[in-house]
């Protein structure tokens, strides 16, 4: 089979600006790792854009190039930081507070990182009510912040001299909010934001700001934020890529890792039971029970979409999921999560899996900001527009085209990932339907 025209891709030349709005443990832990990287103090562990391959053709063709020598990703030592907090800290002094780094490798890379200074962030205790903010833009309505926000994104650009821009949330989890109707279309919505409407949060002013200058936009939270129709529809008058929702690190990571091999054996699940304890930021936000409603909704979605207990009643109809999230100062950034899992197994034999993931939050999330800046500034290059399912590999609650559900199973996301990536450079996608063997053998 002759390979498939390529995708018209622009070059990866210049300048990229990363903006982060959040400036805490994720964003510096993110900031610091690049620094660090491009001077040769560690290594890009867990990033796909830096250490992962990619097999082209047939097993016999022995092709499987990096990613980043494959697709046309910017270079590390193109990209430039840029972003906003509700805390006067620079890069350096937030990531000191935030513990998840050793002052001994901060202090290698301590003058970078303290000319990284946030510019003054959007932030109302009605969406985020355990921080009190004190570094944040006032005078006027939303609508006059989201102007804000774009003078703040088009100096940055001007004074760092920017060929392209990409803006990945690192900010905190807002209050639960569902769909209203001044999310259903741009117009209802731009009206929102002048007239100062509640259902609009602080992060979709970002991320209209973010859109309607033609940035692409992700975001690490389980926020609503651009997963409404008004963005739907602004991402298209702008060619504008979205994707979301939640970066997928520890223990929702672990399930979407196991759930599709229980499945895949036809082992059955009667309850799984998750609890974590973290102490960073992310833990004090999330001990209010608002915002915790958003976090868990995104993570009890996963299980019941790998599962389909609708197709496997006898398997899976009766879970009982739950899930909880304790705050505990002295755990700082390095959260734990506890699994119990009941299975069963032949004739009914009942079973147990045991899970205890001491994990890092921020240095499992850095490396998910990385890739997604890179393959999103790659889906803007390559024209693509609105929902980046392809991406759905790093997030817990996957952004999808309207009707159809979210895929959660870790190995099919990552499978349509790459075979995006070879959709793009023009190469056969891969479908392991055993072509190799016939091929080989006839």
């Amino acid at each position: 089979m002759q390979n498939l025209p390529k995708v018209e891709i622009a070059p990866a030349k210049g300048r990229l600006g990363i903006l982060t709005p959040g400036m805490g443990a994720v964003a510096t832990t993110f900031i610091a790792g690049v620094i660090a990287i491009r001077k040769g103090l560690g290594a890009p562990i867990g990033s796909l854009t830096q250490m992962g391959t990619i097999r082209l053709g047939k097993r016999t063709e022995h092709r499987s190039p990096m990613i980043k020598d494959f697709v046309p990703l910017a270079d590390l030592k193109d990209i430039r930081f840029g972003g906003w907090d509700i805390f006067e800290d620079n890069a350096y002094e937030s990531a000191l507070n935030a513990g998840v780094l050793e002052k001994t490798l901060l202090d290698h890379i301590r003058p970078e990182m303290e000319a990284i200074k946030p510019w003054k962030g959007v932030f109302s205790r009605d969406y985020v009510k355990k921080l009190d903010g004190t570094y944040i833009k006032t005078g006027g309505s939303k609508w006059d912040y989201a102007q804000m926000l774009m003078e703040d994104i088009q100096r940055f650009k001007e004074e760092q001299k920017l060929d392209r821009m990409v803006m990945v949330w690192c900010g905190s989890t807002e209050v639960y909010m569902k769909p209203h109707k001044v999310h259903q279309h741009l117009d209802t919505f731009e009206k929102a934001l002048k007239e100062n409407d509640p259902a609009i949060a602080p992060s979709m002013i970002y991320a209209y700001a973010a859109v309607k200058m033609g940035i692409p936009y992700a975001n690490g939270a389980p926020n609503l934020t651009a997963d409404i129709p008004a963005f739907y529809e602004l991402a298209k008058q702008t060619r504008t890529p979205l994707a979301g929702k939640d970066f997928k690190t520890g223990q929702t990571l672990m399930k979407t890792i196991l759930a599709p091999g229980l499945k895949a054996r036809l082992l059955g699940l009667s309850g799984w039971f998750s609890t974590n304890i973290l102490g960073n930021r992310d833990g004090e936000v999330l001990d209010d029970p608002e915002s915790f409603k958003t976090k868990e909704e995104s993570k009890l979605s996963v299980l019941e979409e790998i599962l389909q207990p609708e197709i496997y009643p006898e398997l899976y109809k009766n879970i009982y999921h739950k899930v909880r999230i304790h705050y505990y100062p002295p755990r700082g950034d390095n959260k734990e999560g506890w699994d119990n899992l009941d299975i069963f197994g032949w004739l009914g034999y009942p079973m147990q899996i045991k899970i205890d993931f001491l994990c890092r939050d921020s240095i499992l999330a850095a490396p998910i900001v990385l890739d997604l800046a890179l393959f999103m500034d790659l889906a803007r290059r390559s024209g693509f527009q609105g929902i980046q399912e392809w991406l759905s590999f790093y997030f817990k609650s996957p952004m999808t085209l309207p009707g159809l559900y979210p895929e959660h199973d870790l190995f099919i996301q990552h499978m349509k990932l790459k075979n995006t990536l070879r959709y793009i450079m023009g190469e056969e996608q891969i479908t392991h339907l055993g072509a190799d063997y016939y091929e080989f053998y006839k």
